[in-house]
């Protein structure tokens, strides 16, 4: 009796070597299946659409699936189809570029004819997030341009180029409460310092009073509704395009800061410039500072016969890709679907832009009806995406030579590398982990309606991520 118990014994440990693989998938599966059907009963729940679908990254095998194949609004977790399409269509060591150049000619020491900024969209032309982006190193070098032409008048204009870009900034879509704020910045042929501004604002010590704005970046008044919250509330604060402010901030705070959208980034880049070459001493003919609306030129034969004298290269795709994904900045989206649309059609403009990402993703065997999308950066509630097509996405980047960039530039949340994305009632997660049994998953976990609380929400979101540890 004693051998027969031993040899099973044996047989089942020798058996439960076999198995192990499948096993311990199938407890994957199941314990994710346990975890959402509790995330689906509860009451935060109770009117909204949730989406989880999960793949083995090597194997490509299902592990889990719920609504895969419903369109969802994806918020800011669409950034990573812009990204990858961005590696795959313009290519990891893409630059941006912005062209100085001159009209007429020089004549001791006055240029008889007008200066020239020529952009091709750079969303990182006066950026703080590198040295070589600033407006002051850029300036410098322009300045040195000019200098080099031994100039120290400009009878004529500094002037802009806007014939290859639609001067549509903002996509279709977008909801008026959001491109009053920094995040709902348009892009445009030129933008300038991420096409955002500051306001500082200072609050009264008692629930229900006022909130001054005693610092602004921007030359503009304000219709001020401002109210102070309770201590802890958190930035409340809406900047409408009307220029009127409505919402709260905590009470007691002295140096509270909220950043808006600017209205016409490529006037404030004519003006900082213009500012800058007569700071040194280079002076134009005009009394207005040598730029006006006029000089905005919509025509390209305009370019013809302009005397190039620097060109300001932009960073690496790559690295814009990184501070795209890791700051979830939309300006960076809606500027690179403008790019694809420029680079391939010759002129940039959203719509167009946005149909060579579907066709593009098409070509690659991706039903085009589950990228429902209208913008870059997943900001317009229109959008509609699979949680199917974000997976599938996910893993043709980690065959590409591009995804050790693509991969890095992935936020880390719940130590788990993923891009989150939130709009109102909305919250998302995709991206890539390797469990500690060495299993690597690509996941796409998005739900819509929810009430209550966001960072309740998100707890209970991490619960059903946190079985692929």
């Amino acid at each position: 009796m004693m051998k027969i118990n031993f040899f099973i014994a044996v047989s089942i440990a020798l058996c439960g070597c076999f198995i192990a693989p499948v096993s311990l998938a199938q407890t994957v599966s199941q314990k994710l299946q346990s975890s959402f059907q509790q995330f689906e009963n509860d009451s935060q729940l109770k009117h909204a659409i949730s989406s989880l679908y999960v793949i083995d990254a090597k194997t490509g095998k299902v592990i889990f699936d719920k609504n895969s194949q419903i369109g969802l609004a994806p918020a800011s977790t669409q950034k990573i189809i812009t990204a990858a399409t961005a590696f795959e269509l313009l290519g990891k060591d893409y630059r941006y570029s912005t062209d100085l150049a001159y009209s007429g000619k020089v004549n001791n020491g006055v240029l008889n004819g007008n200066l020239y900024v020529i952009g091709t969209g750079d969303p990182s032309l006066g950026s703080w997030r590198w040295e070589q982006t600033k407006d002051s190193f850029i300036f410098k070098n322009w300045i040195d341009a000019v200098k080099q032409l031994r100039v120290k008048k400009i009878e004529g204009a500094l002037v802009t180029n806007l014939a290859r870009f639609s001067y549509q900034a903002i996509p279709d879509g977008w909801i008026w409460q959001d491109i009053g704020n920094y995040y709902g910045a348009g892009s445009y042929a030129i933008n300038w310092k991420e096409n955002q501004y500051d306001l500082t604002l200072k609050s009264d010590n008692k629930i229900g009073g006022q909130v001054e704005v005693f610092k602004n970046t921007v030359p503009a008044n304000f219709i001020n509704n401002l109210r102070s919250a309770g201590k802890g509330s958190g930035d409340n604060a809406y900047i409408y395009y009307d220029n009127s402010i409505s919402g709260t901030i905590p009470v007691n705070e002295k140096n509270f800061t909220i950043s808006g959208s600017l209205q016409d980034p490529i006037s404030d880049m004519l003006s900082d410039f213009s500012f800058a070459l007569m700071k040194d001493s280079i002076q134009f003919n005009s009394q207005s500072g040598g730029y006006n609306r006029n000089t905005f030129i919509e025509d390209s034969s305009a370019l013809k016969g302009l005397k190039k004298i620097y060109t300001h290269n932009s960073p690496t795709l790559d690295s814009i890709i990184y501070w795209f994904l890791q700051k979830s900045i939309n300006l960076y989206g809606e500027a690179l679907i403008k790019t694809f649309a420029y680079e391939k059609k010759g002129f940039g403009s959203s719509d167009s832009g946005v149909a060579i990402v579907k066709d593009f993703w098409k070509q690659k065997g991706i039903d085009e009806d589950e990228l429902n999308i209208s913008d870059g950066s997943g900001l317009s509630p229109q959008n509609r995406v699979t949680t199917h097509v974000q997976v599938g996405i996910l893993k043709y980047a980690k065959n590409q030579s591009w995804f050790p960039y693509f991969y890095a530039a992935l936020p880390e949340f719940n130590n788990m590398k993923m891009k989150s994305g939130t709009i109102k009632n909305v919250k998302g997660y995709t991206g890539y982990h390797t469990s500690k049994s060495g299993n690597e998953y690509i996941f796409s976990f998005l739900v819509n309606n929810y009430n209550g609380s966001s960072s309740a929400l998100v707890n209970k979101m991490y619960k059903v991520l946190n079985n692929l540890k």
